[in-house]
């Protein structure tokens, strides 16, 4: 089955499995019924070792009661499973979602003792969080003044958020569900250093600010303009 003599799905096979591309100009109802017909030519009939599938739906969005649908043809007689979904197009939602976590929100104010900061995404703090206070981000913390209190980056799970701040002398450092209680420097402080997980070493390490452009090589222009000043 064609679309304008354009080919509504095609097959290709990798090391790790199949890849189907399904066109995403035709009616999900094509779609479904030429889907059904590929993958009854596509058994063999033999009892083999199942085979991974990756669905490429190019600039189609799939409802999840679409995918299920398209899941249930592939995966029908346990010949194939689908391991994903990709598409090149998100929902609203998914989009303002992925928006408020890449955001970097920005406070100029002084975070007391007893205070909370909690942001989604990136928190960038100019002014100092006190003895007693704490600042809590989904993605890095950045802090353009004195960190004495609590910080928490990556509070969703994120490992490769990181801390960094004007001048580091924390009670406590927190990177997902790593803790730092006791710092590895001198308890007067640093000037200019960053926390950040190193995976090898399997827990939190203090640093110089220059070591996240190799350490964490996805840092935006503007996070690089700050560590470069």
């Amino acid at each position: 089955m064609t679309v304008d003599n354009k080919q509504v799905i095609a097959m290709k096979g990798t090391r790790d499995g199949l890849t189907l591309f399904l066109d995403d100009s035709c009616s999900f109802e094509q779609l479904v019924a030429e889907l059904q017909e590929k993958i009854n030519m596509s058994k063999t009939g033999k009892n083999e070792q199942t085979t991974t599938v990756v669905v490429k739906l190019g600039n189609r969005y799939l409802a999840n009661g679409q995918k299920q649908k398209i899941a249930s043809i592939i995966e029908d007689g346990n010949y194939f499973q689908v391991e994903s979904f990709e598409s090149d197009v998100i929902h609203l939602e998914e989009a303002v979602k992925w928006k408020e976590q890449s955001d970097v929100k920005i406070f100029n104010k002084i975070v007391r003792s007893g205070q909370v900061l909690t942001v989604t995404g990136d928190l960038l703090l100019i002014g100092d969080v006190n003895p007693g206070g704490r600042v809590e981000a989904s993605g890095n913390i950045y802090v353009l003044g004195r960190l004495f209190g609590v910080a928490h980056a990556g509070k969703d799970g994120d490992k490769k958020a990181v801390i960094a701040a004007s001048y580091l002398n924390p009670s406590q450092l927190r990177i997902a569900e790593y803790i730092s209680r006791a710092p590895d420097y001198e308890s007067d402080g640093v000037m200019m250093e960053c926390g950040y997980i190193d995976e090898k070493e399997d827990k939190i390490l203090v640093d110089r600010l220059q070591v996240l452009t190799k350490k964490r090589i996805s840092l935006s222009g503007f996070e690089r303009r700050m560590l470069n000043g």
